[in-house]
């Protein structure tokens, strides 16, 4: 996809490389402009982006002030691509490139105890909605009281519910054929 960029933040503007192939479907800009203006703001918060594919969407939260972001994939061209756009950044220091299936890898994450305050999922379509119901369980234990959970997937077809997750508040849009799910998780008692 040509002229992927940083939207805003201490990186706008900036270009991102996108791996090569037809295997990655990065967010379109529009897309994540309008995730980020419904979170507001997320200076400080450990982000996790799931499918991460160019890591555009984590590399976008780290340009407006995350602390850090772990982005898990398990195509290794797409884990290259993201180190190459991370160094070319700047921004390594703050990042954790994790290239295995994502059931290991929130596997692993729970195992240490590492919770997200912003969780950016994007599966490959054709598999979301059979997948959705574990992505919520392992999700479950490693998101943060109060945090966000963002699921995108086609226009086409409703997203999951991610029924397991404590719901607080939830927003769907839809832009073009894509659409997007952003639920903030209840605080612990709420």
């Amino acid at each position: 996809m040509a002229g992927l960029r940083v939207i805003a933040g201490e990186h706008r503007g900036r270009r991102l490389a996108t791996p090569a192939g037809r295997d990655t479907r990065p967010t379109a800009d529009r897309v994540r402009e309008a995730v980020f203006s419904i979170l507001g703001p997320i200076g400080g918060v450990e982000v996790l982006d799931l499918f991460a594919g160019s890591g555009a969407m984590g590399i976008e939260a780290l340009s407006r002030g995350a602390s850090s972001a772990t982005f898990v994939d398990r195509a290794r061209p797409a884990c290259d691509c993201i180190r190459a756009n991370l160094d070319a950044l700047g921004v390594s220091d703050h990042a954790r490139v994790v290239c295995r299936d994502w059931r290991q890898a929130l596997a692993a994450d729970h195992a240490t105890g590492r919770f997200y305050g912003l969780c950016l999922i994007d599966p490959p379509y054709s598999v979301l909605a059979r997948i959705g119901d574990a992505i919520a369980d392992a999700l479950a234990p490693i998101v943060s009281p109060g945090g966000h959970v963002v699921v995108e997937g086609p226009a086409s077809s409703p997203l999951p519910t991610l029924g397991v997750l404590p719901v607080a508040d939830r927003t769907d849009r839809t832009y073009g054929s894509t659409r997007i799910t952003v639920i903030r998780v209840a605080e612990a008692g709420g």
